[in-house]
């Protein structure tokens, strides 16, 4: 068995030089928000999306008046993708269930699913409006029935993207701000003068805002480490043909100049159709500009002989999108183990996923798949412990065994703990750091 890469992307190494960069710029510009507050986030604004209002946050007037802007057509379109996304968000809610248990007489575990106290969700929109991020971090937040949700979002072309702003106000977002980039990242999560800090940080973004969000966790959390937007398409020549993989590709590729595209497939001819569909598209497709410096430098194309082949090689890449479009897609779906969604079939793809279809389009990238998920309601829930003793001889019995594990490891102030309680609700006299016995009463 072989593998045989028909095109290849650029190297790691190159991609590292990059990262370096990018980390400096972001390691700056958060210490600079830090230490000025408001100057230093109106500075950047200022500097990277050229646009300094009065103030950054929008009152409810300016939200309406920049919702009135939004066609009817459009306000409908929206409305429809932001309920299936909050549909599917609420039936996963549904499956989280605070739970109680009385594992032996009279001691009682549970836990309970708290949202956190607040969201910052940011909206990229300086290069493309992405309205349908504005439903998958600002929605799913309102789901899990987080209390303060805050939203920025960057200018497009010099000024609030109305589809934007009504995503985010539907959504249920609490304060609004236009800004973006760092400054939004950094201000939101170190807070300034006139911003409050948040205790989590969720969206997608550009290399600066993944690499803020990377540096800002910690001192608050966040979905999940996120890079450029990365695909892959899995078929064989049963279920798919160059012009279907050719489109699902650069479809993606679009993004941005650095989103990885592969191509896996067992059929070398499927391989050569798609690299001549992806030839012919990008004499024509708007965006070429982009795609086609995506596909230059980050596109792949990878034959194996098998379907086993092909799954270890999925899994290794652990893509953020995966189609699958083959004679065995509900194979690929029981034994995928590393992505960040499948999308299975050819009817299916991943731009449904991305505006539409109602499961969320935040997604771990950079191989993140292998250990997480990516954003859902779940994410803004912190799932807390409880136990309680309700008489004296669970009390007596659970502090007895206590006493002497805790003494097995050295800590007697530890096993004083138990020991208090053994004696008060046990009657037993047990010596002061000494383990409690084994008797009868207290076991």
């Amino acid at each position: 068995m072989t593998i045989r890469h028909l095109k290849t992307a650029r190297s790691e190494a190159d991609r590292a030089e990059d990262d370096a960069k990018v980390r400096a710029i972001v390691e700056n510009g958060l210490k600079d928000i830090e230490a000025r507050g408001d100057a230093a986030v109106r500075e950047m604004a200022e500097k990277f999306d050229n646009y300094s209002p009065a103030s950054y946050r929008l009152s409810d007037d300016d939200i309406q008046s920049i919702i009135a802007k939004v066609s009817d057509r459009d306000m409908a379109d929206i409305r429809f993708a932001q309920e299936q996304v909050r549909n599917f968000a609420q039936a996963q809610r549904d499956s989280m269930l605070d739970i109680e248990v009385e594992p032996m007489p009279g001691v009682i575990l549970g836990h309970k699913n708290i949202p956190v106290q607040s969201a910052g969700c940011y909206v990229p929109g300086g290069k493309f409006p992405m309205v349908a991020s504005a439903h998958m971090s600002v929605a799913t937040a309102s789901v899990a029935k987080v209390p303060r949700i805050v939203a920025c979002t960057p200018p497009f072309k010099g000024e609030p993207n109305p589809a934007v702003i009504a995503a985010m106000h539907m959504g249920g977002a609490h304060e609004i701000y236009v800004l973006g980039g760092i400054q939004a990242v950094g201000a939101m999560a170190i807070g300034t003068e006139t911003i409050e800090p948040v205790h989590m940080l969720v969206g997608p973004g550009n290399a600066f805002v993944a690499e803020a969000k990377r540096q800002l966790f910690g001192r608050v959390g966040i979905d999940l480490f996120a890079g450029p937007t990365e695909t892959m398409v899995i078929a064989d020549e049963t279920a798919a043909d160059g012009e279907l993989c050719a489109t699902d590709l650069l479809g993606q590729a679009e993004h941005g100049y650095n989103s990885p595209a592969v191509l896996l497939t067992n059929s070398e001819k499927l391989a050569k159709d798609t690299l001549a569909e992806i030839d012919r598209l990008l004499k024509i497709i708007p965006t070429a500009d982009t795609a086609g410096k995506s596909w230059e430098d980050y596109g792949e194309v990878i034959v194996c002989d098998t379907y086993d082949e092909m799954l270890a090689v999925a899994d290794d890449i652990a893509s953020e999108h995966v189609q699958v479009m083959t004679d065995r897609d509900d194979w690929f779906l029981e034994n995928m183990t590393c992505y960040g969604a499948l999308f299975l079939g050819p009817r299916t793809n991943v731009s449904n996923g991305d505006k539409v279809i109602g499961t969320n389009h935040t997604l771990p990238t950079k191989k993140a798949g292998r250990y997480t998920g990516g954003l859902w309601v779940g994410k803004y829930l912190k799932t807390h412990s409880y136990q309680k003793i309700t008489t004296d001889a669970a009390a007596a019995k659970i502090g007895a065994y206590g006493s002497r594990l805790c003494l097995l490891e050295g800590f007697v102030g530890h096993a004083e703990q138990c020991n208090v309680r053994v004696r008060r609700y046990g009657g037993i006299n047990v010596p002061y750091g000494g383990p409690a016995p084994y008797t009868d009463a207290a076991e």
